[in-house]
């Protein structure tokens, strides 16, 4: 057990991304890289072996971000309003996404440990944000050149449901509204 530990050791003495991002996981939350190390690496074998990891999964995904999102919109700042936006724009997309494959990847076994490790990739600090990189790639591009086209079936299908509303209400003759009983 003490060569493993020994091991453990020398590679968070080491200088690479993964120990960069323990660093910076450290300064700010000053807990130990080591704790950090043994944190992830529980979280990661549960995420692979355990009940209820779509769950767990999914709480990482969701909680921290809503926690982030409300103390931006209470801070003075708009910077960070943008940055958790984006993040949820590329959740919303990612969560649509997965609607349509989930019955299959689900069965991959890396896949909720993949999954976790995408979402975290979304919410990382600025220069490693993943949910900016695809806004600026993917989202981006494809919103500018449809978003009129969108625009557009978008006050159609809300003219056409106002349409039907005012119908229906229209249809209903005042002898079928209930009259209230006398006492």
């Amino acid at each position: 057990m003490d060569g493993l530990r020994q091991r453990v050791e020398h590679f968070l003495e080491q200088r690479n991304l993964v120990t960069e991002v323990l660093g910076a996981l450290e300064a700010k939350t000053g807990v130990e890289k080591r704790y950090l190390a043994a944190a992830v690496t529980l979280l990661s074998l549960y995420l692979l072996f355990g009940y209820g990891a779509s769950l767990l999964c999914n709480l990482i995904g969701f909680v921290y971000p809503a926690y982030a999102s409300i103390k931006a919109i209470e801070s003075p700042s708009k910077d960070d309003d943008t940055v958790w936006l984006t993040y949820w724009v590329v959740y919303a997309l990612f969560g649509l996404a997965e609607f349509f494959s989930d019955l299959l990847l689900s069965w991959f076994p890396f896949y909720y440990v993949g999954k976790c490790a995408f979402l975290l990739f979304c919410m990382a600090p600025r220069p490693w944000n993943g949910a900016l990189m695809l806004y600026q790639r993917v989202v981006r591009p494809l919103f500018l050149r449809h978003h009129g086209a969108v625009d557009r079936i978008m006050n159609d299908l809300s003219g056409r449901a106002l349409d039907a509303a005012a119908g229906i209400t229209r249809n209903v003759k005042p002898s079928q509204t209930p009259q209230p009983k006398d006492k």
